[in-house]
């Protein structure tokens, strides 16, 4: 059967508020702290944690093809850029007020990211040359890159999930449900893309065709917030609404594991050194360790709740 270890490490201050996280191209775990307005860095030998003074509101992050860790300041309206030594620099969109949240590594060695407070899509060049789009529908949030070559995010005040090529054409694959405000995103190991659907309970899955699928969580109040694909085969996410991580198979069977505190707030999650990590904006960062046995998956998953 599949055997899951949590460890969690308190990282800082619980009001400074870990949000996101991302291994860096020097193995180090990063991770926003989106309330002290700083970014920090977990040794990945020692634990050791260093604190870089950023902009405002630092939110999601993403390694970038230059070796550096490149991320979002939401309240500072800018992209920022910090080198493994702590090196530290920012950019601004043309469009002021834009709100940047979600980002990552495109396929033309380019960073792009989304502005959600005015339905725009950004990319950045490695040396700072910032262009803008049209978003396909309203408050992009996360964004990925498609099996495709294509970049795709989260629409979550359209209830869709929006396609963009990198030459700027959109287009918008409404969602089934309702009212479900899609946040995270990830490409798959299925070749598809996966969502969360904060609103509804619901992770969702979107061929690059525009065919989705949907699987309710047993707990429609969850909140799942980000999600991304494990090194198990599998997809897992956070669960906001109750304190838990849940995994789901590419076939659709759901597990659910709590934290050590139902008020921990888990918000990013990522794969890093063969293990799935979460940001808990309590302080902490959780490690979630998997021994992964297929067997398991396709006969004898089962909701915990």
């Amino acid at each position: 059967m599949n055997e899951f270890t949590v460890r969690e490490f308190t990282v800082s201050s619980p009001d400074a508020g870990p949000y996101a996280l991302a291994e860096g191209p020097d193995g180090a775990l990063w991770f926003t702290l989106v309330h002290q307005d700083a970014v920090a860095r977990r040794d990945p030998g020692d634990g050791r944690v260093t604190v870089h003074p950023v902009g405002a509101g630092p939110t999601v992050i993403a390694p970038g093809p230059d070796g550096a860790m490149w991320f979002t300041e939401y309240r500072a309206h800018r992209v920022g850029r910090i080198a493994p030594d702590g090196t530290y620099s920012s950019f601004a969109p043309p469009t002021p007020e834009g709100g940047p949240f979600g980002i990552v590594a495109g396929p033309d060695g380019a960073m792009w990211f989304t502005l959600s407070g005015v339905d725009r899509v950004g990319r950045v060049t490695m040396d700072g040359e910032v262009t803008e789009y049209p978003a396909p529908g309203a408050f992009p949030s996360a964004i990925t890159v498609g099996p495709d070559g294509a970049l795709w995010c989260a629409l979550n005040q359209q209830n869709a999930v929006g396609r963009l090529t990198t030459d700027g054409r959109g287009t918008a694959h409404p969602l089934p449900t309702g009212g479900a405000a899609p946040v995270g995103i990830t490409a798959g190991p299925d070749g598809a893309l996966w969502f969360t659907e904060i609103g509804a309970g619901r992770i969702g899955r979107i061929t690059v065709a525009g065919e989705i699928t949907e699987y309710p969580l047993s707990d429609p109040a969850a909140r799942p917030h980000a999600v991304t694909a494990g090194p198990d085969g599998a997809l897992w996410f956070t669960e906001w609404g109750s304190g838990r991580i849940g995994r789901i198979t590419v076939d659709g069977h759901v597990t659910s594991y709590a934290l050590s505190r139902p008020d921990s707030e888990p918000h990013g999650i990522a794969r890093h050194d063969g293990a799935v990590w979460c940001a808990l904006e309590t302080g902490s960062l959780a490690r979630i360790e998997v021994t992964h046995d297929r067997t398991h998956d396709r006969s004898h998953d089962r909701s915990h709740d």
